[in-house]
């Protein structure tokens, strides 16, 4: 698996090859940067992106091919042979 700081993976003319270079920054839970800015629990974050839909009807076509596929298992009428 390929790393994104992985100079071999990006090519020489990539624009933001030194910011990506740069990392993530990395804070001690005690300066000021933290204090000021504490870190968001998974549960709220996850309550902000929620509602963002990235393909719009994805989540209803998902659901009618659920219940398609549903169906047709259920609406069989042929019994299943057993085998001796």
């Amino acid at each position: 698996m390929s790393n994104a700081t992985d100079n071999t993976a990006l090519p020489s003319s990539f624009r933001y090859r030194n910011v990506l270079e740069k990392g993530k920054p990395v804070h001690d839970k005690n300066d000021s940067f933290s204090i000021k800015h504490p870190a968001m629990d998974l549960s709220r974050r996850a309550k902000i992106f929620n509602p963002f839909d990235a393909l719009k009807g994805f989540g209803d076509e998902l659901s009618k091919a659920q219940a398609d596929v549903t169906d047709t298992f259920l609406d069989e009428t042929d019994p299943i042979e057993e085998t001796p």
